[in-house]
């Protein structure tokens, strides 16, 4: 999880790529599209495999919560 900052000087504080302007939700979006972890680190060379992996393994721990509750 180093790969991964919080800093409210950067990008609002929402987590990103050690502390640059990748930001977690982007990278899973590039892969939501369908691109894969080589074709995203050919375009972007300041990432690299272990960020993607970061952000996936950040998306994971998310989702591991108890309860989810609605909110109105």
């Amino acid at each position: 999880m180093q790969h991964i900052t919080l800093d409210p000087n950067i990008c609002h504080g929402k987590p990103c790529r050690r502390g640059l302007r990748y930001l977690v939700e982007w990278i899973l979006e590039l892969l939501s599209s369908g691109m894969n972890s080589k074709e995203i680190i050919d375009d972007y060379d300041d990432l690299e495999h272990e960020d993607i992996l970061a952000a996936l393994l950040f998306a994971a721990r998310l989702t591991q919560v108890k309860s989810i509750y609605l909110v109105l």
